[in-house]
């Protein structure tokens, strides 16, 4: 695997253009940093967009829906063109004016047509899911029942087809660019840390929580202080 994604004329971003970046192992890197991502579809003409938990498994984005319905399975049984688009905010950039105020990002849009996980990587799929969302869960809990596999359809989509843009850093400023520089200019960044747990109804007063839930709590938080 390369370390830069090919742009295709189409996908070049006019606006800014050197926020834009191809270097893959920064896509990697945020899309193995966040939960949800939104997908979208045309359905009857009609736009659709759906927030949906994903994994990155290799080269592929992977989603997972239930076998009954779902424009998403509807959209890969007619191999309809979707796009699927993840974004981290990183931080607020406050400038001295609120025209040049802006933030820092980093967002990555992907197109293509959703394919079925083949049915011998549909277990291992289904548990990067997991792994990926809730990660040690898997050893705390019952396995999947075959009857809850068949139920499942999973998805995914490659990275094949990508455009990516960020922003890092300060205020765009100047010592000469007139401005008053007694009124404050910086960056706020965005922190994000999970809660204190809070057991179910029907959980046991004095249930031990499991491990899984302890690491996800007391991990550190991303911190990245940009400019």
């Amino acid at each position: 695997m390369t370390s830069t994604m090919p742009a295709a004329p189409a996908r070049r971003i006019r606006r800014l253009p050197d926020r834009q970046t191809t270097d893959r192992f920064a896509l990697h890197e945020l899309l193995d940093s966040e939960l949800v991502g939104h997908l979208a579809v045309a359905v009857d003409g009609v736009p659709v967009v759906v927030p949906m938990g994903y994994a990155r498994v290799d080269g592929h984005v992977v989603v997972h829906g239930s076998t009954g319905g779902g424009f998403a399975l509807r959209a890969a049984s007619a191999r309809l063109p979707v796009a699927f688009s993840v974004t981290a905010l990183d931080g607020l950039v406050y400038a001295r004016s609120l025209f040049d105020s802006s933030m820092n990002y980093r967002s990555a849009t992907i197109q293509g047509v959703l394919e079925p996980v083949p049915a011998d990587e549909t277990d291992d799929a289904l548990l990067a899911l997991s792994e990926r969302l809730m990660p040690g869960r898997t050893a705390e809990v019952r396995g999947m029942r075959r009857k809850e596999v068949a139920a499942t359809r999973v998805l995914r989509l490659a990275l094949d087809d990508v455009v990516m843009k960020q922003r890092s850093g300060g205020p765009s400023e100047e010592p000469d660019d007139g401005e008053d520089h007694t009124n404050w200019a910086g960056v706020v960044p965005l922190e994000r840390r999970w809660g204190t747990p809070v057991p179910s109804g029907l959980t046991p007063e004095g249930t031990p929580v499991p491990d899984s839930v302890i690491a996800l709590t007391t991990r550190s938080p991303r911190s990245d202080i940009l400019g």
